[in-house]
């Protein structure tokens, strides 16, 4: 070991177990070989089926062993340093006043084992390789010291994850019932048109097209008043596929809320807010309140109906994966968000003077839209039915798109920017003029002519960049708007 090694550290390994847990990390980097295998066994070659997937197994567990025996990290006085690479080697050195908190999640099978995966947050922008400045798997009780480690070696008080003693209370937590509601929430058009879409284009080959008496008559029991109510009439027919598309929708939506929020809970910490949920996965995950660049209120129709919002809070840091957008909230009423903001220092959004966006907003969209009128006409010769759902999905998104328009608004507040948008999926935005990196007016063919432009506002965030921005104001209104808050930076 040369004296430089020495000063880093003593090198450790990944927990052994990781030749187990790492086993799923390599099936999943294996999914393009899997077309083939089973292209091979579709067409009656089992032979080379069988070596494929035999030689493709075999290779997995000789990286994931490779993987484990070449990785090293180090934590030294100041630094931690992670070696890694089989070929080509990786030095990468992580000083402790660069890291803002250190995020440990657990899956289930490392649940079982005891292990836990640990992510330094810097903030840094290194793309999506957060494998380079993460251990994959180290046991559950050297993850929290190692956590505990860094928060002390950076002067921040250290929270220990298990205590005697009870916790404070949380800022904000869900309980099961709030969980099961927002999945209830979760429910999209997206995943309707998916779940629409999969039924005619795979439905006749898989038996499961819930628009087709043939999938009734199969199901249902003969002579039931229902399954001829079914048979008899055509409408019915589809009246029931639509209500069972809806109710899977919805199953899928609360599953996957059930995953993800279960046990969802928000701590105020020494740097930051501390985010622990998921039911299978575990995830502790802290936001430093330095880094936060905006607030994202996030709600619905319905959703807004019943008094329910979410909260998100654009960061520098990444969240889980490579999102710069950490959930806060996924379900909670304004006083709650309002707890938060002020948690953070921030101000909840009181009574404001909303300014309107120019209606090309909605008019260039009318304009695009009605275009596709000449296409649905020829369709609707041949097929009428298909004509008939296009008029009256173009009259929806028309009619969404002015009711959009009618919330859209903007109002400069003190020392921030509000924007209010959406009408189906309405959102407010919370942005500090000094998280504001770049503003862009730019002008189509179709917003000349209406004599409009849009402002675009670049911020910061842990997926590098992203923008916020107010589509359609007049276009003096918006060169004004732009001068007055470029007077803000100078």
């Amino acid at each position: 070991m040369t004296g430089l090694d020495q000063a880093v550290g003593t090198p450790e390994r990944l927990h052994p177990l990781y030749l187990i847990t790492g086993l799923g990390r390599g099936l999943r980097q294996m999914i393009g070989g899997y077309a083939a295998i089973g292209y091979f066994a579709a067409t009656g070659k089992w032979g080379l089926a069988a070596l494929l997937l035999g030689g493709g197994f075999a290779a997995m567990i000789v990286g994931v062993f490779l993987f484990w025996r070449r990785f090293e990290y180090r934590v030294g006085a100041n630094e931690i340093r992670i070696d890694s690479g089989i070929l080509n080697r990786t030095h990468r050195s992580i000083p402790f006043d660069r890291i803002q908190d250190v995020d440990i999640s657990q899956g289930p099978l490392a649940r079982m084992l005891g292990l836990a995966r640990v992510k330094f947050e810097t903030g840094a922008s290194a793309g999506d390789q957060d494998d380079d400045g993460a251990l994959a798997a180290i046991a559950l009780v050297r993850a929290e010291a190692l956590r505990d480690q860094v928060r002390a070696r950076r002067g921040a008080t250290v929270h220990p994850v298990a205590t005697a003693e009870p916790e404070a209370s949380p800022i904000f937590a869900m309980d099961l019932r709030r969980v099961l509601l927002a999945g209830l929430f979760n429910f999209s058009l997206a995943i309707l048109a998916g779940l629409f879409g999969a039924t005619q284009t795979l439905g006749d080959v898989a038996g499961l097209d819930f628009f087709k008496r043939r999938f009734w008559r199969e199901t249902l029991d003969a002579g039931s008043p229902i399954a001829d109510l079914i048979l008899a009439h055509q409408l019915v027919a589809a009246v029931a596929g639509s209500v069972t598309l809806i109710a899977i929708g919805l199953a899928a939506g609360v599953g996957r809320t059930l995953l993800r929020d279960y046990r969802f809970r928000l701590d105020r910490t020494a740097t930051g807010l501390r985010r622990r949920r998921g039911l299978l996965t575990l995830t502790d995950v802290t936001l430093p309140i330095a880094r936060a660049q905006a607030a994202i209120i996030g709600t619905g129709p319905v959703r807004g109906h019943f008094g329910w919002s979410d909260l998100k809070l654009q960061s520098l840091a990444k969240d889980e994966g490579t999102k710069g957008d950490h959930v806060v909230a996924p379900l909670a009423r304004d006083e709650e968000i309002g707890a938060i903001l002020a948690h953070i220092e921030w101000r909840a959004v009181e009574a404001v003077e909303w300014q309107k966006i120019s209606p090309a907003y909605a008019w260039s969209f009318t304009f695009l839209v009605l275009l596709l009128l000449v296409p649905l006409f020829l369709q609707s010769l041949i097929m009428p039915w298909v004509g008939l759902a296009g008029l009256i999905t173009i009259a929806a998104m028309i009619a969404t798109r002015w009711l959009a328009w009618r919330r859209y608004g903007y109002a400069l507040d003190d020392d921030r920017l509000l924007v209010r948008s959406g009408w189906w999926k309405r959102r407010l935005l919370i942005l500090p003029l000094a998280s504001i990196q770049s503003i862009d007016l730019t002008e189509s063919i179709i917003s000349r002519r209406l004599g409009s432009a849009a402002l675009t506002f670049g911020v910061a965030s842990g997926r590098g960049f992203s923008s916020h921005g107010i589509p359609a104001l007049p276009r003096e209104t918006a060169r004004a708007l732009r001068g007055q808050l470029l007077t803000h930076f100078a």
